[in-house]
């Protein structure tokens, strides 16, 4: 059966408004990301959902909670969501941090994660997932490097690829993660990814 993963960007903040690059830090979505994260809850509230599960930084958290607060689906937190963490460099320009993203696929930004960190974080968030949700359908709110982790894991895409990709927002991404997925080895996933 597996669980169906419907997967949303936390709306838009301040610093993503400014070119800043949060990472780690809670940030706070701005005007117009409370409005597109109310739009969020109307686009799925007929979706039939089970629970919505987001980062515990607090822009992905304000993005669920203005979204679904009045749906009656519960809402969890899960600090393996989170954006990667640029460690010294949280809070950066944007500008600063894009040239640098593929020399941290392996290699840890300083003091911070590396992207295969994230990866990581990911594959054992979804092995919970089939274990506790099985036969759900779930939304999961967090961030870009979530989104590259899960594309990695499930389409076989390459994280160099994918973090020096222009952002390319849509109203969502699904997922199908099967109900083998052991979440320690790529030979769990579909789509020939083993």
């Amino acid at each position: 059966m597996g669980v169906e993963l419907v997967y949303e960007t936390h709306s838009i903040t301040v610093d993503n408004e400014t070119g800043i690059a949060t990472g780690w830090l809670p940030g706070e979505l701005s005007r117009q990301g409370r409005v597109l994260a109310r739009q969020l809850g109307l686009r799925r509230r007929d979706d039939g959902l089970s629970a919505v599960f987001s980062s515990d930084l607090r822009r992905a958290m304000e993005t669920a909670e203005l979204a679904f607060s009045h749906a009656a689906v519960p809402l969890f937190q899960d600090a393996r969501l989170r954006e990667c963490d640029y460690g010294e460099l949280n809070g950066r320009p944007v500008r600063e941090l894009q040239p640098l993203r593929s020399r941290h696929i392996t290699e840890p930004w300083p003091g911070g994660q590396s992207y295969l960190d994230v990866v990581e974080q990911t594959r054992s968030f979804l092995h919970d997932l089939v274990r506790d949700w099985n036969g759900a359908r779930l939304l999961v709110i967090a961030h870009s490097a979530n989104r590259w982790a899960l594309d990695h894991l499930f389409h076989g895409r390459p994280l160099e690829d994918l973090v020096d990709a222009p952002f390319d927002w849509r109203p969502g991404w699904t997922y199908h993660i099967p109900d083998h997925f052991g979440g320690r080895g790529r030979e769990d996933l579909p789509g020939g990814c083993g």
